[in-house]
């Protein structure tokens, strides 16, 4: 049985290599010149009744010319590339590219092709990613899809690069679309020539890594009237920086150490000769936990992969409100990060986002008890769940048992809401929705 797997893993490889070796070498007339010449091999073949292998080997030539052609061009290239810091899943990321001519002869006809890092995954990965998207070994098809554009990271699109005199530069303008959050890898870059036929390209590659950070796709939410209200903060001015009744103080003190140095009263210490700090009142402001379930069953989850993106749309219009926010998830361990006024920004808690992994080694207890221990100083809590189980809803009735207003949001897959809607009708909390996956921004769009 594992025969089987690592021959099909070989010909995933192989048929992927030529799948994108034919794309990038081939214009659009030699892709039409290639189908001709398989026409003509599959009804020439019997020569005594056709004239069709006339045209195979006609086609033949062509190519073989044009694909000679192809191996004189010798010219040397330099790029620099201005990146933006950020893209986003799903959405153009544009950007330009400086390309420099280090021969002494005009160089024209040019376009310039993005060489990315190989995404495709080692065998045991994507293994587990078949066997975990329903494979069977009995049957040996696989999907399009499947097969070769499940670990795609990017769709491209060639550049037109203007002619380069020698010894000159010229900027291309490049444009392409991520397809999946994370770090996006540039490995070089390849200036491609057609042939005189224009069948057939020369290449010719410049090593420049770079990388570029690939943010969760977003979803537009409405304006949410999120659970809790203002409690009190342990830290005070310090974590609160103005939100709330973070402006005003009660008296003056003696220095104790720790104290930071902001809150040193200069003129009260120049009148008295020892420091004095302003004492300030105990802090109450809204401070709301966002829990992202990372516990999928493979850790290219389309479910997770949506669970991820709607915590990153919250995660923009909490940060937004006057308010903090507190991201907790299960990684390689339990992260808490703290997002608001004065401390980290929206993108920052974007960049998080775009680096979770699904976790599939560890128990969801481990989530349940960073939550539950973090529950007491904040005043409401937003969970982004993939599933509705036993688990979840016992890890859901713990929250309102210690009185925390709680708002659930299930991912589930299509087809599914319906039953899922049930279970939360029978056992829910006070506030849930189901989002299917296809209609997660409709499903978004019912909160209020």
């Amino acid at each position: 049985m594992n025969l089987i797997w690592r021959i099909l893993y070989r010909s995933y490889r192989i048929a992927t290599w030529m799948q994108h070796w034919a794309e990038r070498r081939y214009t659009t007339a030699g892709k039409a010149a290639v189908v001709g010449l398989c026409a003509a091999a599959l009804f020439g073949a019997n020569v005594d009744s056709t004239v069709g292998y006339q045209g195979f080997m006609f086609l033949f030539f062509v190519l073989l010319v044009a694909f000679l052609c192809s191996r004189v061009f010798r010219a040397r290239f330099a790029i620099e590339r201005a990146l933006p810091r950020f893209g986003t899943a799903g959405q153009p990321l544009h950007y330009r590219v400086n390309v420099a001519n280090l021969t002494r002869e005009v160089q024209s006809d040019l376009a310039l092709i993005e060489d990315l890092a190989d995404s495709r995954p080692a065998f045991a990965e994507w293994r587990d990613f078949q066997l975990a998207d329903g494979k069977q070994l009995r049957s040996l098809r696989l999907s399009r899809r499947r097969w070769s554009n499940s670990f795609k990271l990017a769709t491209l699109k060639d550049a037109a690069v203007p002619p380069l005199a020698a010894n000159g530069t010229a900027e291309a303008k490049c444009e392409m679309v991520p397809l999946r959050r994370g770090v996006l890898r540039f490995e070089g870059a390849t200036l491609a020539r057609p042939d005189p036929l224009g069948l057939f390209r020369a290449f010719v590659s410049v090593r420049a890594p770079q990388t570029v950070l690939v943010l969760p796709k977003r979803y537009p939410l409405p304006r949410l009237a999120l659970p809790g209200t203002q409690e009190y903060q342990e830290g005070g001015v310090a974590l609160a920086a103005s939100v709330g009744q973070s402006d005003e103080f009660v008296s003056l003190r003696d220095y104790r150490r720790g104290d930071p140095q902001r809150h040193i009263h200069w003129r009260s210490w120049a009148k008295t000769g020892m420091p004095i700090v302003k004492e300030f009142e105990d802090e109450f402001f809204v401070r709301h936990a966002l829990v992202l379930d990372t516990f999928a069953p493979h850790p290219r989850s389309d479910i997770f992969e949506e669970a991820v993106s709607v915590a990153a749309s919250f995660a923009c219009t909490i940060i937004t409100q006057e308010s903090l926010l507190d991201l907790l998830f299960v990684g390689t361990q339990a992260f808490c990060f703290t997002a608001g006024r004065s401390l980290a920004r929206g993108d920052q808690m974007l960049e998080i986002l775009a680096s979770a992994q699904a976790c599939a080694d560890q128990p969801f207890t481990k989530l349940e008890t960073l939550v539950l221990d973090h529950a007491k100083s904040v005043s409401g809590v937003v969970c982004v769940l993939l599933a509705w189980d036993a688990e979840r809803r016992s890890f859901v009735r713990k929250l309102q048992a210690l009185g925390v207003p709680v708002m659930v949001l299930i991912i589930v897959p299509a087809g599914e809401g319906a039953a899922t809607d049930a279970l939360l009708m029978r056992d829910g909390p006070e506030k849930f929705v189901t989002l299917e996956l296809g209609k997660i921004e409709e499903g978004l769009a019912r909160l209020t």
